[in-house]
C-alpha cells in the first residue's frame, strides 16, 4: 500500500514564452510539499525554444 503524504505533482509553464508569440510551450513537471508551500511555485528554468533561462510558474 502506498504512503499518503503532502507531496503533489505540479506543472510549471514558462511565463515569458506566452507573450513572445513563438510556437510551442515550455513545461516542466516537479513535486512540491503542499503543507510547506501552499502558494503557487515559481522557478527559473531553461526554455529550449527561446534558448535561455526564463521564469516558470505553476499552472492549475
Amino acid at each position: 500500500m502506498a504512503k499518503k503524504g503532502n507531496r503533489v505533482q505540479v506543472i510549471l509553464e514558462c511565463t515569458e514564452h506566452k507573450t513572445s508569440g513563438l510556437a510551442g510551450t515550455s513545461r516542466y513537471i516537479t513535486t512540491k510539499n503542499k503543507k510547506n508551500t501552499p502558494e503557487r511555485m515559481e522557478l527559473k528554468k531553461f526554455n529550449p525554444i527561446m534558448k535561455k533561462v526564463t521564469s516558470h510558474k505553476e499552472i492549475k
